[in-house]
């Protein structure tokens, strides 16, 4: 039982031999390794200071909303405030979306505005090629150096003859090949080093995010084993060295290149997501059939207006206990969020639509469910940007109503409908400043890693298929090796 074990070890230990003695094989890991832990040392580090920095503008655009001055509670309600993404836990290891999505919302009353400051939008397009992270060493160069190394390892062996004196010693083709494996397995992991300490960095610095940096680098393991079995099995099936090479490098440019962008671009033509600018169009047209709030003749405010002062048994809006612009304003505000909503609900069903479009075709590419896992684990995947946008804009339709039922029970009446015309009635509707530092503040919190961990599971799955796919494949060219050799 042990001789099977023992020649592939001797069979891999060769080949890492062989690997050691080569200039190019030497100067292909040390370059990867060079990339990879720059990769991880700058990401870090911008990770770091996007964190803080958006950490010290949330606290100070917090600090400027509740340092205002005696207000009006309507001018508050257009003053607004902002709210940005706090910074992924595991960000540094896979900055995900966060470059195209933005991720800074101004939060106003009337308006749901789109966020802004996304890395890719600021800077270069040389950023939407793909940042240098160590999530992008694994997924897209870590496999052309394995592919460069492993290429010639069993066809090596049969230009040369040499398989015959190999089998001449004992060894199987399984044995073969499983030492093939080993050794480019061997390499794989060297590969994956600086990735996996700047993950270990990470999930340090956030305590109990450690399970599900375990999860993110068992997924990155899956992926490259992947390759490494389908490398050899693809020179053990192939006729010459040259042959397997040019298989490989077309297999990872379709894998790792060609068919994530051209996924990406399936995924917009079959599931079109409406451009800002047609739904600034159609959410206006809608708000004129809904009502003006601030058009006192306007008739679906005609008819609420007739319903305040029956719920309140008064003939005249001067009657009521309450100001009645503010209860306008309440009324607008839910029905201009009701709206905002809605489209807001499409536009998620949209994205999610094409995030499962894009999903699913890890089923030919395992590339692709290799980044779903490790953004999905990262928190820097869709699911966690539509989060934010949706607590973004809970929590700016709680501050407007909040304002808008401070103007109803604040703020007088008569001194709200004479202030444009009377200084001191205009001095009178100004509230203590006391009450903005009531108002809540923005906070996010990341989806907890058990979310995070499931959601990854059909990511996993498929890294498991492309396994699998990968172990029939060896199997092939185990009995390709059997039948040569008899």
């Amino acid at each position: 039982m042990t001789r099977p074990f023992a020649m592939a070890g001797a069979i891999a230990g060769a080949e890492l031999r062989l690997m050691l003695r080569s200039r190019l094989a030497l100067v292909g890991v040390a370059t990867l390794l060079l990339l990879s832990g720059i990769a991880a040392v700058t990401s870090a580090v911008q990770t770091a200071s996007a964190s803080a920095t958006r950490a010290a503008a949330q606290a100070a655009t917090d600090a400027q909303f509740q340092t205002q001055p005696d207000r009006h509670p309507h001018r508050m309600v257009h003053y607004g405030t902002y709210a940005l993404r706090p910074v992924g836990p595991l960000a540094a290891f896979d900055s995900g979306v966060d470059a195209f999505t933005g991720t800074v919302l101004f939060l106003e009353g009337h308006r749901q505005n789109s966020a802004t400051f996304g890395a890719a939008r600021e800077s270069s397009d040389l950023v939407r090629f793909g940042q240098l992270t160590p999530a992008f060493v694994l997924q897209t160069l870590a496999p052309l150096l394995l592919v460069f190394l492993g290429f010639a390892a069993v066809a090596r062996e049969r230009e040369r003859g040499s398989l015959r004196a190999l089998r001449s010693h004992g060894a199987t083709a399984a044995g073969i090949l499983a030492g093939k494996v080993l050794a480019l397995g061997a390499v794989a992991l060297l590969a994956m080093a600086p990735a996996l300490v700047a993950l270990l960095w990470s999930a340090l610095r956030h305590p109990g995010e450690g399970g599900i940096a375990a999860l993110i680098a068992l997924a990155y393991a899956a992926y490259l084993l992947v390759w490494v079995i389908g490398i050899t099995a693809v020179s053990a099936l192939a006729r010459t060295a040259q042959g397997a090479l040019v298989a490989l490098i077309a297999a990872w440019a379709i894998i790792t290149v060609l068919v994530p962008r051209a996924a990406a671009g399936w995924a917009g033509v079959a599931d079109p997501l409406p451009t800002r600018v047609d739904t600034e169009f159609a959410i206006a047209a809608d708000l004129r059939r809904l009502g003006d709030s601030h058009n006192p003749d306007d008739k679906y405010f005609a008819a609420f207006k007739a319903r305040i002062l029956d719920r309140y048994g008064v003939t005249s809006t001067d009657d009521l206990p309450v100001n009645y612009r503010g209860l306008v304003a309440a009324e607008g505000e839910r029905l201009t969020s009701e709206l905002f909503a809605n489209y807001a609900a499409r536009a998620d069903a949209i994205q999610r639509g094409q995030s499962a479009r894009l999903q699913a075709l890890g089923v030919i590419s395992p590339a692709l469910a290799v980044r779903q896992a490790s953004m999905v684990g990262a928190a820097t995947d869709l699911g966690t940007h539509l989060a934010f946008m949706n607590r973004a804009e809970a929590y700016r339709y709680d501050l407007i109503q909040r304002l808008n039922a401070l103007q109803a029970n604040q703020v007088s009446s008569a001194d709200d409908g004479a202030r444009s015309r009377d200084p001191l009635a205009d001095q009178r509707t100004r509230i203590s400043a006391d009450f903005w530092k009531t108002m809540p503040q923005f906070h996010l919190a990341a989806p907890a890693p058990a979310t995070r961990a499931t959601a990854m599971l059909p990511a996993l799955g498929l890294l498991g298929l492309w396994l699998a796919i990968s172990a029939l494949l060896l199997a092939l060219a185990r009995r390709t090796l059997d039948r040569t050799a008899e």
